[in-house]
């Protein structure tokens, strides 16, 4: 076996309640009133008979429009709409013309009638006097023609159809956001947005998105970039400062790009985060991105902003542009990451315009829990947008009641009701054995054999021994809340039972990276372990179709992509019950689903022993249980977490707080 080089190798369901409001929302929560339309369509059928008078039933019909929600979130109030029933009982004239339809729910209808005077009923059709017997004998019939009846009493029976769905109208949403996949990603944000916005856009909704034009952009993935607002002044400070805004498509997706002209130079540097002024450059995105909508005169029905970078969005509709005119747009703030909320100073209020240090340092609006004289965006965000969303049912449950809201509990306590869980999804064009480009072999349930020729693939590309090993994989950021501890563990205790192990990931902390660096060069004589410090997108396509196991450790976990996409890969994953992870991955030895909804290995405790328990379990069934194994992996494949219904479920919530 060739010594391996150091580096890189370069070969091939939310019960949304909502908070509406067409002022500035109060403090306190405030229900809004769901719309509903409902059409009623009849069906008139004729006939003749000696029965009296038919009184039907009334039937009531109830729509209930509902969105996935977390478990502790409060069942939202139902919504009744009652259907009036259209029943008319009219005694016409001897003569009647027969409908020609439903005729065998009139033959019925006439043969279980009383029949005054026990006088004999006959279906024999009676001809009109004025026509002639013999005609009638020439005429050829036609198929689907049905016999005319007459009777001295005839009976009209409405026959009410089924309710018509409400036709639900097309939504104006604008998406303010700093990421979007393809173009500037760093973490999951990104794929959320991307993913979100065409799912909401090929159900009907116009959707724009609007993001920083960072000098750090993958231009190539922009298609006919123009400039479209040439003179956008945005107050800062006691001035404004001059901001050009650009349009382009990103994979269809509509998007804005707000450039300014700052000597601060706030978007034209190396990287989208990690600067020491990031609150005051996200506070100006978010100012600018609403002085454009403004000017541009877009009023949308939902503006969806995303984290603390846009949490400042709702404050400055309320505060200043909906006495402008800006009264029909409602805001959704969706929070991707609790630990991340964007705490700052009182200058932060002379930048933006906001001034009256003594209204937002109220605690009941912006002041932060944790330290009084210190401003908090995020909690600005869910005190003045109309609703609040993050990841997962479960993560919205442990940042509401189980202290993993970083300061914020007690908030979001006083804002229950207007907050919620809704599982993330990803999108099945990118991520995808059956289509993806990417990987040496595609391949479907179907064709689940030509997993492994992705695995043989990943072997020759990392240089690994080619035998019948499972291998263990972990891809995401080398991040502290990933539960780096266990996965240092899991790497020697993937070697001890005789597994391999594939690791992808960096860190932004120099000192993380230089441990993970010691410990490749530690292991890199090893045919049976590579660790890639950094992050190739080809290779973790490669590494998901390549794997049998993903292992997703995580301290806390609001959502959790690399699960998800694992799943439609057939690679299980080996997670701990926590957040996100706890709602999309099911134990196949403990879970209460049946068997065919099981779909990986789970373990609860955030120790080395806990970690053992799943994985050496997944190890095991793959070398004992072959045949388990695969069924597993095809349980996971048929796991549906595309945007689908986490689609409906945002539509479902627009709905709720909309202007209508």
């Amino acid at each position: 076996m060739p010594k391996k080089p150091t580096g890189s190798k370069q070969v091939p369901t939310v019960q949304p309640s909502a908070v509406k409001s067409t002022t500035a929302p109060a403090l306190e929560n405030v229900v809004p009133t769901a719309s509903s339309v409902t059409v009623t369509t009849t069906e008139e059928v004729q006939t003749t008979s000696t029965a009296p008078e038919i009184a039907p039933a009334a039937t009531k019909s109830r729509r209930r429009t509902t969105a996935k929600a977390s478990a502790a979130s409060p069942p939202a109030p139902a919504v009744d709409v009652p259907i009036s029933d259209v029943v008319e009982t009219v005694v016409a004239t001897p003569t009647v013309e027969a409908m020609p339809t439903l005729a065998e729910a009139v033959a019925t209808a006439e043969t279980t009638l009383a029949i005054e005077n026990d006088a004999e009923f006959t279906l024999e059709p009676t001809l009109p006097a004025a026509i002639e017997p013999e005609l009638i004998a020439a005429a050829e019939p036609e198929p689907e023609s049905e016999p005319e009846f007459a009777s001295e009493h005839a009976v009209e029976v409405v026959v009410e159809s089924p309710p018509s769905a409400p036709a639900r109208p097309s939504l104006f949403i604008v998406h303010i956001t700093p990421e979007l996949a393809a173009v500037a990603k760093v973490g999951g944000l990104g794929d959320v947005v991307f993913g979100l916005s065409r799912e909401l856009a090929i159900r009907g909704n116009h959707v724009e998105i609007i993001l920083p034009k960072y000098s750090s952009m993958r231009y190539d993935q922009i298609y006919a970039m123009q400039e479209v607002y040439h003179d956008l002044w945005v107050p800062w400070y006691d001035g404004a400062i001059h901001c050009t805004v650009f349009f382009g498509f990103v994979h269809d997706r509509k998007c804005f790009f707000i450039e300014p002209h700052s000597p601060d130079n706030f978007f034209n540097r190396g990287s989208i985060y990690g600067f020491k002024d990031d609150v005051l450059r996200y506070a100006f995105f978010s100012r600018a991105a609403m002085e454009f909508l403004w000017k541009s005169g877009k009023h949308p029905d939902v503006i969806h902003c995303h984290d603390w970078q846009t949490a400042l969005v709702p404050v400055f509709l309320y505060e200043f542009y909906q006495s402008l005119g800006m009264t029909h747009p409602r805001v959704c703030l969706t929070i991707h990451n609790f630990a991340h909320q964007g705490v700052t100073g009182v200058e932060i209020l002379h930048a933006t315009g906001l001034h009256r240090p003594e209204r937002f340092f109220d605690p009941t609006r912006m002041a932060d829990n944790r330290h009084p004289r210190a401003l908090n965006l995020l909690k600005g965000g869910i005190v003045y947008a109309n609703f609040v969303t993050t990841v997962s049912p479960r993560y919205a449950f442990e940042t509401k009641d189980q202290g993993q809201g970083f300061g914020l509990e007690s908030t979001l306590h006083t804002h229950h009701i207007k907050y919620g869980g809704v599982v993330n999804g990803i999108d099945y064009d990118v991520w995808n054995p059956e289509v993806d480009h990417q990987i040496p072999t595609r391949y479907s349930i179907e064709t689940i054999d030509g997993k492994y020729d992705n695995k043989r693939a990943l072997r020759h590309r990392l240089m690994l021994a080619d035998n019948d090993k499972p291998i263990v994989a972990f891809i995401g950021r080398l991040d502290p809340q990933k539960g780096l501890e266990l996965v240092r563990h899991a790497i020697f205790y993937t070697l001890e039972r005789g597994a391999q192990f594939v690791l992808l990931g960096s860190s932004p902390d120099e000192r993380i990276n230089g441990d993970f660096w010691g410990l490749k060069r530690m292991l890199n004589d090893s045919p049976d372990c590579h660790l890639e410090i950094g992050f190739d997108e080809d290779l973790s396509h490669l590494i998901y179709a390549g794997a049998d196991m993903m292992l997703v450790p995580s301290r806390f976990e609001p959502c959790g992509l690399t699960q998800l996409i694992a799943l439609r890969y057939g690679t299980i994953p080996v997670v701990r019950a926590i957040g996100g992870l706890a709602d999309t991955v099911f134990d196949k030895d403990f879970s209460d689903r049946p068997l065919h909804a099981r779909n990986g290995y789970v373990f609860q405790d955030y120790d080395n022993p806990g970690l053992e328990s799943a994985l050496g379990r997944a190890i095991a069934c793959y070398r004992n249980h072959p045949d388990h194994f695969r069924e597993l992996m095809k349980n996971a494949m048929r796991s549906d977490y595309s945007w689908n219904v986490p689609g409906q479920d945002y539509l479902n919530i627009y709905d709720y707080i909309r202007d209508v």
